[in-house]
């Protein structure tokens, strides 16, 4: 049986540039689909955030850059919470599967295992 289910993901990115974020956000697609089994056309939609300081580009771009032009996307700031991580991408992918929510795999890339020991792998 088919459902729809969330893939969390975060990666760090090094600096407040277009390649750093596409480049961080590219790469944190890549292995949230590869650890997850995902085709393209199982995707539902895809939610990026950005910390507030990271602001030089939409990182949608990456994902449209890679062909994926037919999914759902949306680019926002995360709240900006005194002592928060910083330099911090987050994505929230959309999909249909029919692994288990105990078989998602979430991914957290760079230092951000940290903000979730629990789901890291």
């Amino acid at each position: 049986m088919t459902s729809i289910r969330g893939i969390r993901g975060a990666n760090t990115v090094n600096d407040n540039t277009p390649s750093s974020i596409l480049g961080a956000t590219r790469e944190l697609l890549l292995a949230m689909v590869r650890e997850n089994d995902v085709q393209v056309k199982d995707i539902v939609s895809i939610f990026f955030t950005l910390t507030p300081d990271l602001n030089a580009e939409f990182p949608a771009l990456a994902a449209r850059d890679m062909g994926w032009s037919k999914v759902p996307l949306l680019c926002a700031a995360e709240i900006d919470v005194p002592g928060a991580k910083s330099g911090c991408l987050r994505i929230l992918m959309h999909v249909q599967t029919s692994r288990s929510l105990e078989e998602i795999r979430h991914v957290y890339l760079g230092e951000t295992a940290l903000l979730r020991p629990d789901l890291a792998q």
